[in-house]
């Protein structure tokens, strides 16, 4: 058997443990399938003395992370310590600097230093693999560069963050708010103390600039991607979808323009431009994302000769990351490494960010208003005058003279700049309590 692949952990959280666990239980197995062992020989952490719960003792300690890739003694260097600057791209810089392999589980510092790096690996023939940046354990990134690499993709979306994922599905079984059921995740250890990255749709964010350019073979454009969270979705909104047949997710979408969307004049839009987006949507029961619940993840990709592909699974956690991780060092391993992003840096494309107003499809708003009379009659000359079609409106229940109703609006297909339009006329009306709450029902 060829000799060990030679690896330095920085990092030594939940991932990084579950790291030096999976190649301690499976190391005979992992052996025989990479052709050769692989050897952690060197570690680094914040805090030495902490009990994690596994036998440091063999392996060499490094007080400065950066320098584990200056040893002589290693081939890979396997990033956990998370941050999209920092130590951490501090540390993938050196790495790839070096010629040495890296493998990281870091969303932010891919979707945002990922061409950077890219180029840097390409320039040393240092492979750079990151498939636990995604979805976890699920094999999504190998998927679409290996799988379905045969096949133009047009679209890829799905549910990226687990934690949102926890919320919406609890709020949807047991009609309680938002603000409980997060704190019962933060205390679950679902959502962190500080949960805005999840709650906000930063976190999908990240993923799904990754897997864009991966699909579409285009350069990673963070800074264009459309980004809202769940923080104002309620009970309320849970109750309406489901009365109509939906479920709300927080949804992740990114696709080329083509026949589903409505250039300026009326006609479709050309291709070359990208659509990013991660907001809520409503999405039909019968839909295969709509039975994803609790901490999980899954992605669709739509290819012109495979179809539609579905990846499912845990989106976290130390078993499943670290799967995600060994599976990377495994392919180093074999010498299977290949561009970061399926082709080289230099022959991805420069897709233009898209413009959402042409988008076409249905809507749902929830507004909040002042129970008293003319004020439907406003909203829905708003939605007149703008080119909304309304399908359906509903004002829930009637609290005390001079209370707030909340009024749900479900609009016939048409282009979202339309809505856009809507909610321009009704701004500053001091018939609405608070802004307008839009979401799209995925198609």
């Amino acid at each position: 058997m060829a000799d060990p692949l030679r690896i330095a952990l920085a990092g030594l959280g939940t991932v990084g443990g579950g790291v030096i666990r999976l190649i301690e239980s499976n190391g005979a197995l992992i052996a025989r399938r990479a052709g050769r062992p692989l050897e952690i020989v060197a570690v680094c952490a914040r805090d030495r003395a902490k009990d994690r719960g596994v036998d440091l003792s063999r392996y060499a300690w490094e007080d400065d992370m950066t320098l584990l890739a200056e040893r002589p003694d290693v081939d890979v260097v396997v990033e956990l310590v998370g941050g999209a600057d920092g130590p951490a791209l501090a540390l993938a810089r050196r790495a790839l600097g070096a010629g040495k392999g890296l493998v990281t589980a870091n969303k932010a510092m891919i979707a945002h230093h990922g061409m950077e790096l890219a180029e840097l690996a390409e320039a040393e023939s240092a492979p750079l693999k990151f498939e636990a940046a995604v979805a976890g354990g699920v094999p999504v990134i190998k998927g679409l560069r290996e799988g379905a690499a045969a096949n133009v993709i047009s679209r890829i979306y799905g549910i990226l963050n687990g934690t949102c994922n926890y919320i919406l599905s609890t709020m949807e079984r047991t009609g309680r708010d938002f603000a409980d059921v997060l704190a019962e995740a933060q205390a679950l250890g679902y959502a962190e103390a500080d949960p805005s990255f999840d709650i906000e749709g930063i976190d999908a964010a990240h993923k799904l600039a990754i897997l864009a350019a991966i699909a579409f073979g285009s350069r990673l454009d963070f800074g264009a991607m459309h980004i809202a969270g769940i923080s104002r979705i309620r009970a309320a909104d849970i109750g309406q979808a489901a009365a109509l047949g939906y479920v709300i997710r927080l949804i992740g979408i990114a696709e080329t323009e083509g026949a589903e969307t409505e250039g300026a004049d009326g006609e479709a839009g050309a291709t070359g431009r990208l659509h990013q987006r991660v907001q809520p949507c409503l999405v039909p029961r019968a839909h295969p994302l709509a039975a994803v619940d609790g901490a999980t993840n899954a992605v669709v990709a739509e290819g012109n000769f495979v179809g539609r592909l579905l990846f499912q699974g845990a989106g976290a956690g130390d078993g499943p990351t670290a799967s995600a991780v060994v599976a990377d060092l495994i392919d180093i391993a074999r010498g299977d490494t290949g561009a970061p992003f399926s082709v080289p840096v230099a022959q991805l494309d420069t897709l233009d960010p898209a413009d959402p107003g042409h988008r076409l499809g249905r809507a749902y708003m929830r507004l909040t208003v002042a129970d008293r009379p003319g004020v439907l009659a406003e909203i829905t000359a708003a939605m007149r005058d703008a080119g909304v079609s309304i399908e359906s409106l509903i004002q829930q229940g009637r609290p005390e003279e001079g209370g707030e109703v909340l009024v749900a609006i479900v609009t016939h297909g048409g282009p979202e700049r339309h809505v856009a339009a809507a909610l321009k006329l009704l701004e500053g009306s001091a018939s609405l309590a608070e802004p307008p709450l839009v979401m799209p029902l995925l198609g």
